[in-house]
């Protein structure tokens, strides 16, 4: 289990890849109140 098992958080970095062992970027996700904002600005 290492650089070459792909399943592991290693793998995945040697691999260049992502998964569950290794999420990729979080997008953040707007919330209701800057919705809110938005739209009263417009």
């Amino acid at each position: 289990m290492g650089k070459g098992d792909r399943k592991t958080k290693r793998g995945k970095i040697a691999n260049k890849s992502y998964g569950a062992r290794r999420p990729g970027r979080i997008k953040k996700r707007v919330t209701v109140e800057e919705k809110i904002r938005l739209k009263k600005k417009a």
